[in-house]
């Protein structure tokens, strides 16, 4: 069961890189500092001040950034394979009940997975904004990937197979959503 949560709370925090890459990091970071999450061989380092320092400071950053107009689409260029890398070290950093092999290969397809998912829907969705509005809702859409982030990596710590429950419901309907704008309703009159 322990091996299952620890899965789960990859994956969680996987996502929430998809929205922001460095808000899950800097949460992982925390709560390894306080005790509350095990981290796997070799991942000590998130749990160590400088790594904190690293990831608040990168938060800080990246946050700004994406309420700039012309820096937020830029941002999503370098965010999306860098939310895959965060997810996967998401990922393989919590996982701690596994062989190092099939931790790196959960680690790379549902970590790095589940931030890709993320951040691919959300950089589409930043440039529907753009075109649609100039770029005026970009800073409303922006603050909803924080409170996207910030929601999914609490949710990760603190309940980790809801998260993934919702992560999934999340991911059909976002299948769902684009499946009928890319192909239009079927069936219906």
């Amino acid at each position: 069961m322990e091996m299952l949560m620890s899965v789960a709370l990859g994956i969680g925090l996987s996502a929430a890189a998809g929205f922001r890459v460095f808000v899950p990091l800097l949460a992982l970071s925390i709560a390894a500092l306080s005790g509350t999450v095990e981290l796997s061989p070799g991942f000590a380092w998130i749990g160590s001040i400088p790594a904190l320092v690293a990831f608040a400071t990168a938060t800080v950053l990246e946050v700004l950034a994406y309420y700039v107009p012309w820096l937020d689409n830029l941002m999503d260029s370098i965010a999306t394979p860098t939310a895959v890398v965060a997810g996967v070290v998401a990922s393989a950093s919590v996982i701690t009940d596994l062989p190092p092999l099939v931790r790196w290969v959960v680690a790379l397809i549902g970590g790095g997975g589940a931030a890709g998912v993320i951040q691919g829907a959300s950089a589409l969705l930043r440039l529907k904004s753009t075109a649609f509005t100039a770029g005026l809702a970009n800073p409303l859409l922006a603050t909803g990937e924080l409170v996207g982030s910030l929601f999914t990596s609490a949710l990760a710590l603190i309940a980790p197979f809801l998260a993934v429950t919702l992560l999934g419901v999340l991911a059909v309907s976002v299948f769902l959503s684009a499946g009928r704008f890319l192909f239009g309703r079927s069936g219906g009159p």
